[in-house]
């Protein structure tokens, strides 16, 4: 099997924001190439959100203008806004990644905004683009399968917002489970809504593993056509606005499953597990990914 799976390393971003320990500029940016260094092509970088609401992702601006211009990677920033978007363009990150929240309740509070005005962010964000250039723009869906306030999100729900991205011309939508609740049934059904919604747009899904299901929520993406999939090295992540919210499915974890499997990922595993035990050591905690504790097969 040689089909290729790309995956988005967003543990400078979405790893580490809910972690105690604030790392300096100068450890996000080695941790960056380090990542880059064992086959991270595609890594959410930095966050452009408010430091005084997220104190650990201060300092994107400084870790940007630390990384050479590189034509084999992709540097990503994420935007919730237009001081975002326009701090994005600033720091000359490759990609912007706009967040528009599936429901109201964590909108609110994650975002300071409800659904439709993440909308009319996303769509002036794309309008100012278009006359005055800036990186590619992707669009994630968070709590694409469940709100900690609300509840169930719906199908509907999501389409609604993915329809109005594919308007826009988004050319890639992430359904992000950022809670950790979805299945892989709901996941498949869930894709193919979403693919009617945008028959052009390229889908991406990102998994937090808070109930055990993150991996196997993974592998029916793939089984669904799936070619792109977020993962965060040592299975670190979570956000501090999402009560309970653990972390991403682990790079490692995902990493060997696909490569035992036979697919190509461009990843080198035993550096991405050194990666893992090392961050995870950094801050103070056990390695989160089962790779970082039990190493590949065979050893």
């Amino acid at each position: 099997m040689s089909r290729f799976i790309q995956i988005v390393e967003v543990g400078p971003r979405d790893g580490l924001q809910n972690e105690a320990t604030a790392l300096p500029v100068e450890e996000k940016v080695a941790l960056i190439r380090r990542l880059e260094a064992v086959g991270a092509r595609r890594i959410e970088a930095v966050s452009f959100v408010n430091p005084n609401r997220v104190p650990q992702m201060a300092g994107a601006e400084e870790i940007m203008a630390a990384l050479a211009p590189s034509l084999d990677h992709s540097r990503i920033g994420l935007v919730l806004n237009m001081r975002g978007w326009e701090r994005c363009v600033a720091a000359g990150c490759d990609e912007a990644n706009v967040v528009v929240c599936a429901s109201d309740g964590f909108a609110v509070r994650n975002q300071g905004s409800t659904v439709a005005q993440q909308i009319d962010v996303l769509a002036a964000i794309v309008e100012r683009q278009a006359v005055e250039g800036g990186p590619p723009i992707t669009l994630t869906v968070s709590v694409a399968f469940g709100d900690p306030f609300d509840g169930e999100v719906t199908e509907d729900q999501v389409t609604a917002i993915v329809r109005e991205a594919h308007a826009l011309g988004v050319p890639e939508i992430a359904l992000g489970d950022t809670i950790g609740v979805a299945d892989p049934w709901t996941v498949r059904r869930r894709i193919e809504a979403v693919r009617g919604a945008a028959p052009n747009a390229r889908l991406r899904m990102h998994f937090h593993d808070t109930r055990n299901t993150g991996l196997a929520n993974a592998y029916a993406s793939v089984e669904a056509g799936i070619d792109v999939l977020d993962a965060s090295v040592g299975g670190l992540g979570g956000c501090p606005f999402a009560p309970a919210a653990t972390g991403n499915i682990g790079t490692e974890d995902l990493v060997y499953m696909l490569q035992r499997a036979g697919f190509e990922t461009g990843y080198d595993l035993d550096g991405l597990i050194a990666i893992g035990q090392a961050i995870s050591g950094r801050l103070g905690k056990a390695p989160a990914s089962s790779l970082a504790r039990a190493g590949g097969f065979p050893s």
